[in-house]
C-alpha cells in the first residue's frame, strides 16, 4: 500500500501526543528555547531533554508534548507555574505566534547575559576552548524600533475577496504566515509606510493579480523608506570623524540592518585590526565597502575583495565620494581570491600587503567560510584576522581550522544587532 502523501506516524515514546508534563527550565538553547530535563519511568535521574519555546531558566512550567525526537522531546508551554524574576511583558501582541522574535518575554539586560553565555558555551563545545573570557555583549542603543529592513511575505489568496495575510512565518512552521500589520522591532518610518504597502497588496490581490507567493521589501535609510529592490539608497555612519561616512548601495543588497549600533560595531572591528600592528588591511567580503571604508583612516592602504561586480562598483564609488584614496577594490575570483594582492605593490611601496604586515577582515554569509576560502586565507597567512559572523555556531566551526593553522584567539566580542531575538553578531580576533 502506497504511503506517499501521508503524515508520518507520531512517535509516542516517551510521551503520548499532547501529553502534558511539568518540568523546570534550566537553560536556553542557541535557538532561544527553554530547556529542561525530566525523569522517565524506570529511571532515577532527570535525563530526558524537553525543549519548550518562550520559557525561561528557573521557571517551572506545564508543557504539552507535540514531538518526540531520538534524544529529546519538543513541547508547547501551557502554563508558567513559577515565573522567572526576569520575565517581562512582551511588547508585540503577536509574540509567540510570529516566529521573528524569541526573547520579548526576557528583560533586555538578561538577553545580553544569555547571549554572552551562549558564545562561551559554543567556544567550549565546538572549538574546545573552555573558560574563555568572552567580553560582555555590546548592547543595541535601541531595544525596539531598530531594524531598518523587513521583508514581509504573502501567498496568493484562494478567494480574492479575502485579503491574504502579509507578514512572517508562524512560530514552528515553514509555510504558514502570520499577518503582521505592525512590527515593533522595525523602525518608526517603516511602520508608518507599512499600511500603505499592505493596502496596495490587498487591492492587487482582490483584482486577482497574484499567482504565486511573493516577498516585499521595506528598507529605511536616512529617514526615507523604499520598497523598490533596485533602488539606490544612501546610509550615513558616524565613524567619529567630523563628517559621517556615506555609503550607497542597492536596496536589495546585503547591509547590516541595525544602523544605530554600526558606529560601535565598525569602530571595534577597525580597532582590533589596527591593534595587530599591521599597516595594511584586506576586507575579504567587502560588499559595498562598510568595513574597508570605516577602517581606512587607521591603515596605510586598504584592499577590498568581493565576488559581486555590482557591489565592487558601489564600493569604488563610495571610496571616491568619501575621499578615501588609500582604498582600492577588486572583484576576486572564488578560486584565487587573494591572488591579486601582489599586484598592488608599487615601486614606492614594494612590500604592500605583505602577509606579515597585513590584517584581514572577514564577514562571511551565515553558513560561514567554505574550505576553499579558508585554505587560500591560510596559504596567504596574514598577521591577524578579524572574523565577523552573524552565526557564532558556524564561526566556532571555522575557528577550529584557524587554531589548527597556527592562529590563536585573542578576543571574543559579541554585539547585539538583533534585540528581542536569538540572533547576535560575534567578532573574533585571531593572531598568527
Amino acid at each position: 500500500m502506497c504511503s506517499v502523501g501521508k503524515k508520518p506516524k507520531f512517535q509516542d515514546i516517551p510521551f503520548a501526543y499532547h501529553q502534558e508534563i511539568e518540568l523546570e527550565i534550566t537553560t536556553l538553547t542557541n535557538l532561544g528555547s527553554g530547556l529542561g530535563r525530566v525523569t522517565l519511568p524506570g529511571e532515577t535521574e532527570a535525563k530526558w531533554v524537553v525543549m519548550v519555546p518562550f520559557t525561561l531558566p528557573g521557571e517551572r512550567v506545564r508543557a504539552r508534548v507535540f514531538r518526540n525526537q531520538k534524544n529529546f522531546s519538543e513541547a508547547d508551554v501551557v502554563a508558567v507555574l513559577t515565573p522567572s524574576p526576569h520575565r517581562t511583558a512582551a511588547t508585540c501582541p503577536l509574540f509567540t505566534r510570529c516566529g521573528g522574535c524569541q526573547y520579548q518575554h526576557l528583560a533586555y539586560t538578561e538577553q545580553l547575559l544569555w547571549k554572552q553565555r551562549q558564545v562561551a558555551e559554543l567556544l567550549q563545545h565546538m572549538a574546545g576552548i573552555a573558560d574563555y573570557p568572552v567580553a560582555p555583549v555590546v548592547p543595541s542603543p535601541r531595544e525596539l524600533g531598530y531594524r531598518s529592513k523587513i521583508t514581509p511575505h504573502f501567498n496568493p489568496p484562494r478567494d480574492p475577496a479575502t485579503p491574504p495575510p502579509i507578514g512572517f512565518l508562524r512560530q514552528g512552521t515553514r509555510f504558514d504566515i502570520v499577518d503582521v500589520p505592525r512590527c515593533p522591532i522595525a523602525t518608526d518610518a517603516i511602520n508608518a509606510k507599512l499600511p500603505e504597502v499592505r493596502a496596495r497588496v490587498h487591492a492587487r490581490a482582490a483584482a486577482g493579480e497574484y499567482e504565486r507567493s511573493a516577498t516585499l521589501l521595506l528598507r529605511e535609510a536616512s529617514g526615507v523608506v523604499t520598497t523598490d529592490y533596485d533602488a539606490i539608497i544612501t546610509e550615513s555612519i558616524d565613524t567619529g570623524a567630523a563628517t559621517p561616512l556615506r555609503l550607497r548601495f542597492l536596496a536589495r543588497d546585503f547591509f547590516q540592518n541595525n544602523p544605530f549600533i554600526l558606529p560601535a560595531f565598525t569602530g571595534y572591528v577597525r580597532a582590533q585590526a589596527a591593534a595587530s600592528g599591521a599597516r595594511y588591511l584586506v576586507d575579504a567580503y567587502c560588499g559595498s565597502g562598510l568595513f574597508a571604508l570605516t577602517a581606512a583612516p587607521s591603515f596605510t592602504r586598504v584592499a577590498g575583495i568581493e565576488l559581486s561586480e555590482s557591489s565592487i562598483r558601489f564600493a569604488r564609488e563610495n571610496a571616491t565620494a568619501n575621499n578615501l584614496p588609500n582604498v582600492t577594490f577588486q572583484s576576486g575570483d572564488a578560486a584565487q581570491i587573494f591572488a591579486g594582492l601582489p599586484s598592488l605593490a608599487t615601486p614606492t611601496d614594494p612590500q604592500a600587503f605583505a602577509p606579515a604586515d597585513t590584517a584581514v577582515i572577514i564577514d562571511p554569509p551565515r553558513k560561514g567560510c567554505d574550505e576553499n576560502f579558508l585554505q587560500q586565507l591560510f596559504a596567504y597567512g596574514p598577521r591577524a584576522v578579524v572574523y565577523v559572523s552573524c552565526d557564532p555556531a558556524t564561526q566556532m566551526r571555522d575557528l577550529k581550522s584557524f587554531l589548527a593553522a597556527g592562529y590563536r584567539l585573542t578576543a571574543a566580542q559579541p554585539f547585539d544587532l538583533f534585540p528581542q531575538t536569538r540572533h547576535l553578531e560575534c567578532v573574533l580576533t585571531l593572531v598568527k
